[in-house]
């Protein structure tokens, strides 16, 4: 697999990176296993995860695997702090104590003594965004964090975080940003896209198969073993089932049945090859689902389909 530079860092991270937001809720250690196994087979080094998902267990499962299946020194590992549920509701605490407490508590669940890249899962206007930079600025210096990133940023909340490291001396330098980007979602193309290439950091790609509406799956009703399908996914496929978005599906189905690929690997590939874009973050929930969508590697859209798709799609 191809492996992408993130900016002017020396972070390197293979083109397509592996999602772990189900591990140790909706996807056991075993299938877990599995899925990493068939990922680093296929060359890829780039395992994404967050201190929220399944409460830690996502975690906890990477950590597992470290010594068994993989070394840790062959793979970026990369997670997020700042979200939190106690009792069920979403909290986002940006705070430098917070987010410390959590990047130890990651650590400790990775069973390792630090991360590749470490990032602020959420934008927190209720924090002074100085006392949120310091955090980063203390696992970069202590080597708890090779490398520091933002996660759903705004443009402005992004070129305000990045350009506030670079200004100021012995700052940890932000890396990269990770936000949602498909052919269901191209939001960042408004702005956030043109401050990618002007202050020159990596794009994280996550949900690029539209929350999994790209691969032509709910084009009759929502299956029954879909992530559409369980209580605590419904919401977040739903907004992707309108008809605008079910026009967009038809023509990445009808652009694969011409080319002889999946709906798939056309929607991964689109995304993949998108200007600006370093990695983009697949989930997947069994390891033969994976090992079917790592095959996009292989995929080059032709242009004149890339800009069919493009104008379909495009952002009214």
């Amino acid at each position: 697999m191809q492996l992408r530079r993130a900016g002017k860092s020396g972070l390197m991270l293979s083109r397509i990176g592996l999602g772990t937001m189900t591990w140790g809720r909706d996807t056991d250690e075993h299938e877990a296993a599995d899925q990493c196994r068939a990922f680093l087979d296929a060359g890829g080094n780039f395992l994404d995860t967050a201190a929220v998902y399944g409460d830690g267990d996502s975690e906890r499962v990477i950590g597992g695997l470290i010594g068994t299946l993989f070394e840790r020194n062959d793979v970026v590992i990369a997670s997020k702090a700042g979200i939190s549920f106690p009792d069920g509701l979403r909290k986002v605490d940006n705070s430098r104590s917070s987010l410390i407490a959590q990047l130890d508590a990651s650590l400790l669940r990775l069973n390792t003594d630090y991360l590749d890249l470490w990032q602020i899962h959420t934008w927190d206007s209720q924090t002074p965004l100085d006392d949120t930079l310091s955090a980063l600025d203390y696992a970069y210096a202590s080597g708890k964090a090779r490398y520091v990133g933002i996660s759903n940023f705004s443009s402005w909340q992004s070129a305000h975080a990045i350009t506030r490291q670079e200004i100021i001396a012995n700052k940890a330098p932000i890396t990269t940003i990770q936000n949602e980007y498909s052919l269901l979602n191209r939001k960042i193309e408004e702005d956030l896209v043109d401050a990618v290439d002007t202050l020159n950091v990596g794009l994280l790609a996550w949900s690029p198969l539209g929350r999994g509406v790209l691969t032509g799956k709910y084009r009759k009703g929502v299956p029954s073993d879909s992530r559409a399908a369980t209580p605590h996914f419904a919401s977040f496929v739903e907004p992707y089932l309108s008809d605008k978005q079910s026009q967009i599906v038809e023509a990445v189905c009808v652009a694969a049945e011409g080319l002889g690929f999946s709906p798939l690997e056309v929607a991964l590939a689109w995304v993949r090859d998108a200007p600006a874009v370093t990695s983009v973050i697949l989930g997947a929930r069994t390891g033969a689902q994976l090992r079917g969508a790592l095959s996009s590697e292989e995929v080059t859209l032709p242009e004149v389909v890339r800009s069919a798709l493009n104008e379909i799609s495009r952002i009214s």
